[in-house]
């Protein structure tokens, strides 16, 4: 991975990760944002003369899940204090605590872009898989050098259960006007827009990236969206595409998972998910290089990868399970609603993490173009 190259993309590669389920989740893509609450507890310093373990994660109502589930319990198994914080995410806050010298945070919840450009340039510790069990019990992605798989959240179709008597199954179900008569409505980004023409054009989920990495195949997307333009309404906030849902503007639209399993739960939706050829992203747990508690940093992210651990976060919030045996392990009124449950997983596909960070640039300045058209 090219370092000088990456560091063109900084601003350009933040997904803000999940598909939250709360009110408080981020504008740009479901991962629940930064409360506007003070953060728990600034660290402090005990009585040995080092701070407390100090973990950094997305706030809102996700946070709120995560001291019930982790943060608490592996403190009494510590018999210390666990302090969090919440932030909005990004590699520029990764790298000034890490360059500033002796980090305040030990272990944080990062993105997965930010985490494959943290990891290059040696701002995170290498994780001990030993402690973890091994790579094979985490889902494809989910098993990095220096993360391990918190959450899945996924972009997917999604449409009123209420409104449409025929469900979509596809994204050429999506671009097909005739049959599905109405407007639609897509992020306004490059990312997912040219992968989900692609595969509305008959490109196979096993050849997405290999033809989308082709000057022809990028040529073949935007033609795709030229077909469908006059019939897009383009969100930017993670709320908008199901408000658009609600009030009849689209017939469909693609959303975050967490967000349609959110509003199904507390405003009694009756949206519906399409989950063959949605497109997953993972957030994991990482500790910041130099962290003042590397291991018991490295303890806890063991503690909260257990399965039986992660298996109690849907109750809470609708994002999926890395750990492969906590998939097994969650409620059936909670696993329908999961991407990582194994039908939904089936013909899922996974976010090329390095693919958008090559060509990020390209092709959002060709994408931006083509809507100025």
């Amino acid at each position: 991975m090219n370092i000088t190259r990456l560091a063109l993309l900084m601003g350009t590669l933040a997904i803000a990760a999940c598909g939250g389920g709360g009110s408080n989740t981020a504008p740009t893509n479901g991962t629940p944002a930064a409360s506007n609450a003070p953060a728990s507890a600034a660290p402090t310093t005990s009585s040995s003369g080092s701070r407390d373990l100090t973990i950094a994660s997305w706030g809102g109502n996700y946070q709120d899940a995560q001291r019930k589930i982790y943060f608490k319990p592996f403190s009494e198994k510590l018999g210390k204090p666990v302090l969090d914080e919440n932030y909005d995410g990004g590699y520029g806050v990764i790298q000034a605590k890490v360059q500033g010298g002796s980090p305040n945070w030990d272990v944080v919840q990062i993105e997965s872009e930010d985490l494959a450009r943290a990891c290059t340039d040696g701002l995170l510790e290498k994780l001990d898989w030993n402690k973890l069990g091994g790579k094979d019990k985490f889902i494809d992605g989910a098993a990095t050098d220096c993360g391990v798989g918190a959450i899945v959240w996924s972009t997917a179709i999604a449409y009123d259960g209420d409104k449409l008597k025929e469900a979509p199954k596809s994204w050429a179900d999506f671009w097909d006007t005739k049959k599905f008569p109405g407007k639609r409505s897509l992020r306004k980004s490059a990312k997912y827009s040219l992968e989900f023409a692609l595969l509305a054009d008959g490109v196979k989920k096993e050849e997405l990236y290999k033809v989308l990495g082709t000057p022809e195949g990028v040529d073949r997307a935007f033609k795709k969206l030229d077909e469908l333009k006059p019939n897009i309404v383009w969100w930017e906030a993670g709320a908008q595409p199901l408000q658009f849902l609600a009030s009849g503007e689209v017939v469909m639209a693609s959303a975050y998972n967490g967000r349609i399993a959110g509003l199904n739960r507390t405003e009694g939706k009756n949206f519906k998910v399409v989950w063959p050829q949605s497109i997953y992203a993972i957030d994991s747990w990482a500790i910041l290089k130099g962290a003042a508690n590397k291991d018991s940093g490295m303890d806890f992210i063991a503690f909260a990868s257990l399965p039986e651990n992660q298996a109690k976060l849907p109750e809470f919030v609708a994002y999926g399970l890395p750990n492969k045996e906590a998939a097994t392990k969650v409620p059936e009124k909670f696993a329908a609603e999961l991407p990582t449950t194994a039908a939904n997983m089936t013909d899922a596909i996974p976010l090329d993490v390095d693919f958008w960070i090559d060509h990020s640039e390209e092709l959002t300045e060709r994408f931006n173009a083509w809507l100025a058209k």
